[in-house]
């Protein structure tokens, strides 16, 4: 399950067609965190600021965002934090750059890894968005869809031995509008496991000498 990504910079929007972010966001988010989000009006595409972690209609508080942040396709239609939003369609697009998931080693430790795309090029992540009334205020938030990878020959390396394998559904450019604008009956055609020919991945405490060549 990815808890933390690296989203585009704001000159980055260039490359997914769109004109820049008019909001500040940080360049580490994790959940609860105020980020970036590509969605459809049926007119247009557009970006909106929203929290990394669903926020339900009938939440009270924003702390259920802290781990409501992705959301199973095999069960997103029947959990109550985001049926709604499934059964709405209200899908949307994370422009993210990195990735971060844990891979243990052999003697039981967690280490952070970035997965990212080897040509450096931004990528977007399948999303349901949810808009919610908190003490008045109105709350945009979105969670990362994921499918099963327990036999996925990359992404079966990260999270602990005994788990469950979950990985994030890349758009790729060309259906980035028509998953935008399709109905939740027709979500699974978009349900792609991640390209092994596209992606890589490095501990992250390595990506530091290498950031310059991704950004």
């Amino acid at each position: 399950m990815c808890a933390n990504y690296e989203p585009i910079k704001k000159s980055q929007a260039i490359q997914l067609g769109l004109f820049e972010p008019t909001f500040e966001y940080k360049a580490d988010i994790y959940p609860g965190y105020d980020c970036p989000l590509i969605f459809s009006t049926g007119d247009a595409i557009e970006w909106r600021e929203v929290k990394f972690g669903l926020v339900p209609k009938w939440a009270k508080d924003l702390k259920i965002c802290r781990n409501k942040y992705n959301a199973r396709t095999e069960t997103v239609h029947e959990k109550p934090s985001f049926r709604n939003a499934w059964a709405k369609s209200q899908f949307a697009l994370i422009p993210v750059q990195t990735i971060f998931e844990p891979r243990y080693t052999d003697d039981g430790k967690a280490e952070h890894w970035g997965i990212y795309r080897k040509d450096h090029q931004p990528f977007t992540i399948a999303a349901i968005y949810e808009n919610a009334l908190i003490n008045g205020n109105q709350v945009r938030s979105m969670s990362m869809l994921t499918i099963n990878a327990d036999n996925h020959p990359f992404m079966k390396q990260f999270h602990k031995p005994e788990d469950e394998k979950q990985s994030a559904i890349i758009i790729p450019p060309d259906l980035r509008e028509s998953w935008l604008n399709c109905n939740h009956q027709d979500a699974k055609e978009f349900f792609f496991d991640m390209s092994i020919d596209e992606f890589d991945a490095m501990p992250k405490s390595d990506m530091k000498n290498f950031r310059p060549h991704i950004l």
